[in-house]
């Protein structure tokens, strides 16, 4: 975390939240920050699939500002028994299958939780927000954390994509999330849900499930393993330090206009393969090979995946220039952070690649797993 951070003043400050998926990455990570600065209740909900490690969230088990709850978002007995328990004012969804390849193994998982389980979630939201007394109707909001992906590709000298970009996804997870995002759209309009919705690019930092391409690598390369890249690298991403996108989420959270999309970018297209070469020379400055070589060594290229977008790309403007955020990590100093991170727990990487992970990646990749970027 920042240790220069100040917490700014927030409409939801003291009142509890509902996070959906908060053992996962950004889930995570949202909610460590939001109680660090803020005192209302959080309540927790994950379903704990392979993504989800409740490890990330181990530092809050004693406190009594944070109530965790396995279970599926879906499930629509479970979330009104939170919602009319704890009357959150806000939810925030991060709940979602988010791995490419999984989703083109396995397309239908990513229906039933990004589109059916989304469904019951904004049914069970609509219900609740409608035996709102009027006064708690003007503050709550239904937060859907989306992706650039939903966009599809664009060409190397394209404009990035904006809030006003038509969706053409080309993944089912993609797919999946685009009709997400229009369901949220659709209770917005049809039923006056208070809605937000945020599209953002890849994002990188402490407590990502390593199946992704930065800490895919990291730990590949720490175990002296194969640094297996797509195709022939060029793929282009746009990068976003998972603690700039929290900010960014309760800037949208708290002054975001009811029913907009925010696209949220770090200003960081990289190529997939320039990512592996930055990874590569700092690890070879702060733990280098007892043989001399360099992790570069180990990259390996592997047959391009299925439909694989060339080129993503966030203009940020809206959101900069209507609630006045800006992230405030570079590429170069995010990156450093991100490798002491995993350096510096090894522990949490090796519970999360245990088990149900490994057995995945014996099933669908008998070569090794290819980073998703």
């Amino acid at each position: 975390m920042n240790a220069t951070h100040a917490p700014l003043p927030h409409s939801l400050s003291n009142k509890p939240i509902l996070v959906t998926g908060s053992a996962g990455f950004i889930g995570a990570n949202f909610v460590l920050e939001w109680l660090r600065d803020y005192q209302g209740l959080v309540i927790s909900l994950d379903k704990l699939t392979y993504a989800g490690n409740k490890a990330s969230l181990a530092s809050l088990d004693n406190d009594p500002r944070h109530l965790f709850v396995h279970g599926d978002i879906g499930d629509g007995e479970l979330v009104t028994q939170l919602l009319t328990t704890h009357k959150p004012m806000a939810i925030i969804n991060f709940a979602a299958e988010s791995h490419v390849d999984r989703s083109i193994h396995s397309p239908a998982d990513f229906i039933q939780t990004n589109v059916v389980a989304t469904l019951s979630l904004l049914e069970s939201t609509r219900v609740y927000f409608s035996n709102l007394p009027e006064a708690d109707k003007s503050v709550f909001r239904f937060l859907h954390v989306s992706t650039d992906e939903v966009y599809g590709s664009l060409a190397p000298d394209a404009p990035a994509f904006s809030e006003t970009n038509q969706t053409l996804p080309n993944s089912p997870y993609a797919a999946s999330k685009a009709a997400s995002d229009h369901l949220v759209r659709a209770y917005h309009h049809t039923y006056g849900l208070p809605v937000l919705t945020t599209n953002c690019s890849n994002n990188y930092g402490p407590y990502q499930f390593p199946e992704k391409l930065i800490p895919l690598m990291i730990t590949n390369a720490l175990a002296g393993k194969p640094l297996p890249v797509y195709g022939d690298g060029q793929n282009i991403r746009d990068w976003l330090y998972v603690s700039d996108h929290c900010a960014a989420i309760r800037r949208v959270l708290d002054k975001g206009r009811i029913g907009e999309i925010y696209n949220i970018g770090g200003r960081n297209e990289i190529k997939n393969i320039d990512i592996v070469h930055t990874l590569c020379d700092i690890l070879d400055k702060v733990k280098p090979l007892a043989t001399g070589r360099t992790y570069r060594d180990q990259i390996t290229y592997v047959p391009d995946r299925p439909g694989h977008d060339r080129r993503y790309a966030i203009d940020a403007r809206k959101i900069e220039g209507e609630l006045g955020w800006t992230p405030q990590e570079t590429f170069a100093s995010g990156i450093e952070k991100t490798v002491r991170w995993y350096l510096d727990n090894q522990g949490w990487v090796d519970n999360v690649t245990s088990g149900a992970y490994r057995q995945w990646v014996k099933t669908n990749y008998e070569s090794g797993i290819r980073a998703s970027a």
